[in-house]
């Protein structure tokens, strides 16, 4: 779906519920730009007046439906964290620990009168490093608290046997988005590195580092050779060249001037007997980059990257320079957030589910959830018809790709049992450790999975979260409670525009199942090829001609989205859309749909997709998005989704002379 990566919705047990008044038609014709012709740009068209009329809010980077639902989210979330803020709680209690944590966050005067004492015990630790003995022990210790190192281990789900749990490393080492940043000669990207030096070196002033201009060029030559060995984020998008396990004794081919026991030790792995490695090369060349880097650099680079994680929570003189930098220069945003949304979103992130819990019994009913789920299946059924029905594709391949769909697991709203946070403990005037024993809780809990069955139940969102996700190795979809509202969703709208909205995104959802990386697992959530080599050549031809068309897509002058990168996505909103038509198809049985506001149904269906589109974006996110975020802009999500699908054509009558139009042989079909 959207940032994260990450990535709801269909209909027809609702709709036939809901047929039997009558509906609004869910369009939002006010937005609407209808001098555009539809085939031109059929974004401009669903949203040019929205465009025209809405100015981006001053501490946003982008402004969209998905953000609209989240300044929603987000005050219903800070209702919830005032309200168990209210009185004296009794320690240890969910309301004193939801309110603490917050209070700790907005009392500014007692941080900046705390200033930098919480650097001084991480500094020590990291100038008692003497050598690469100790600096590897120490990468253990930085590994625990999520601070920037060349690389971290991490728990997951074994791509070979996701009953499982295995340790899995993967690089790291870069403070900018993405190793493009540091090494491309766009006149774009230069200026961010120049800012980016400057950025560095106040920072390291404001934190009382010496010599703070010659290690700031120290910091950023290390993070530059980092970023040149880096893996490409295309080629982190193979799955299958991902997965590659080695035997702790045989880490030494990797690494053999790397102390591997004294990483493993402080980070509390030492017992693990194997590891799955990520990117293979990248361990090999970071060999010698570590031993002929000076261990004084490397303690200015671990400096940086405790800092660079941690100044937000410490005095407002960084947090300001911090959205200098990372808000205005990275990603364009004019003004800083309210501390209380900030706020809001860091208790969130460290409660999570404690918070969730309260939010799904204030926003989210369990008749909601049994409907959604209903909904669900019945996206699932209309994608299963879909590839019965396959030109492409063998019978032996369509059995398989029929059991995948038989064993998606849906989770809908909130997850069955919730985390116990118990252990944590939060203190209402020391917000830096409130967000260190939160982050080690959760490094704890995931380390305590290691030597256990896989633990299917769990999530990776929460309830609070507007997002969706596919998750492979589970071969489970996953929608949040606060995703599930208008604009993606409206009990109150005709069926079409949900189709458009929920439906799709619902598809989408399903489609990672089979995008370039869902496709390399079974419906058991083991990396398996279940292909037949005929079907797998058809699969890659159509997913090559998805990838061409998205390279043509020009976001700003002289950049364009990356086919390859972006592929995942692109597949789940083409099958996504195309399914949830399919399933309003068959949600009428045979009758005509009705026309409202002027439109067919199927327009509006076409309607209800661009709705929830709608995106304004600042230029230095749009630069920041197609240089590190797997999801296309919003516009191309509408305009490439819609002119690989012939209902288009139909509904609003287009022609070859149009912009979008596509000729039958160059259109995209793929589930």
């Amino acid at each position: 779906m959207k940032k994260i990566l990450l990535s709801c919705f269909a209909l027809s047990m609702l709709l036939s519920s809901c047929s039997q008044k009558e509906m609004a038609s869910g369009v939002s014709k006010k937005d609407m730009d209808t001098l555009v012709n539809p085939g031109d740009d059929f974004d401009a068209y669903v949203n040019g007046n929205w465009n025209k009329t809405t100015k981006i809010p001053a501490d946003k980077a982008s402004y969209g439906a998905f953000d609209m639902l989240l300044d929603k989210s987000e005050k219903d979330v800070k209702a919830i964290i005032e309200e168990a803020a209210k009185g004296n709680n009794a320690e240890g209690t969910d309301a004193q620990k939801i309110g603490d944590f917050f209070a700790s966050y907005m009392d500014r005067k007692e941080r900046d009168a705390i200033g930098l004492k919480p650097l001084e015990k991480e500094f020590a630790a990291v100038d008692a490093i003497t050598d690469y003995n100790s600096l590897a022990s120490y990468f253990g210790e930085a590994n625990r608290k999520g601070y920037s190192i060349p690389f971290s281990f991490t728990v997951y789900n074994d791509f070979k046997d996701p009953n499982k749990y295995s340790l899995v490393t993967w690089q790291g080492g870069i403070s900018l988005p993405d190793r493009d940043y540091y090494l491309s000669n766009d006149e774009a990207m230069l200026k961010i590195r120049n800012a980016y030096k400057i950025h560095l070196e106040k920072m390291l002033q404001l934190a009382g580092i010496t010599n703070p201009a010659e290690n700031a060029a120290k910091v950023f030559a290390l993070e530059t050779e980092i970023a040149k060995i880096h893996q490409r984020k295309e080629d982190n998008r193979d799955m299958v060249k991902l997965y590659n396990p080695y035997k702790v004794e045989d880490f030494k081919s990797l690494m053999p001037q790397f102390n591997w026991n004294a990483m493993m030790e402080k980070a509390g792995v030492a017992k693990e007997k194997s590891a799955i490695i990520a990117q293979v090369d990248y361990l090999k060349n970071l060999d010698g980059l570590i031993q002929k880097t000076p261990i004084d650099t490397w303690k200015t680079f671990l400096k940086w990257g405790i800092l660079n994680n941690s100044c937000t929570y410490l005095t407002s003189e960084l947090d300001k320079q911090q959205f200098e930098f990372n808000g205005k220069i990275l990603n364009g945003t004019e003004k800083q957030r309210e501390d209380w949304k900030r706020g809001v979103a860091t208790v969130s992130n460290g409660l999570g589910e404690m918070i969730g819990k309260l939010y799904v019994e204030k926003h989210f009913t369990p008749e909601a959830k049994e409907r959604m789920t209903k909904m669900v299946k019945n996206l699932l059924k209309a994608y299963a018809e879909s590839i019965k029905k396959l030109d492409w594709m063998s019978e032996a391949t369509k059995k398989e790709a029929l059991k995948k769909v038989d064993k998606f697991v849906v989770k809908i709203g909130y997850p069955d049992k919730w985390k116990d946070y118990s252990s944590v403990k939060i203190n209402k005037k020391d917000l830096f450790g409130n967000v260190q024993r939160a982050t080690e809780f959760e490094y704890n809990r995931n380390l305590a999975k290691l030597g256990k069955p896989v633990d299917k139940t769990e999530w990776g969102m929460t309830p609070q979260t507007v997002n969706a996700y596919y998750n492979p190795t589970v071969n489970e979809i996953v929608f949040p409670a606060a995703i599930l509202q208008p604009p993606f969703f409206d009990l109150e709208a005709d069926d079409a525009i949900n189709y458009g909205g929920i439906g799709a995104v619902i598809g989408h959802e399903i489609g990672h199942g089979f995008d370039d990386q869902g496709s390399t697992f079974d419906g058991d959530g083991v990396m398996k090829n279940w292909w037949t080599e005929k079907d797998m050549a058809a699969f890659k031809a159509k997913t090559a001609a998805l990838i061409e068309q998205y390279n043509s897509f020009e976001a700003l002058p002289g950049l364009h989205v990356n086919g390859a990168f972006t592929l995942g996505e692109n597949i789940g909103d083409l099958g996504g859309l195309s399914i949830a038509i399919k399933a309003y198809k068959e949600s009428l049985n045979g009758k005509e749909a009705p026309i409202l506001d002027g439109f067919t149904g199927i327009q509006r269906v076409f309607l209800g997709w661009g709705k929830v589109w709608k995106e304004k974006m600042r230029d230095e996110a749009l630069r920041n998005q197609v240089s590190a975020d797997p999801h296309s802009p919003a516009k191309f999500r509408v305009n490439g989704t819609v002119r690989n699908i012939p209902e288009f054509y139909e509904a609003f009558n287009i022609k070859p002379n149009n912009k979008l139009y596509l000729a039958p042989d160059k259109r995209v079909k793929i589930w």
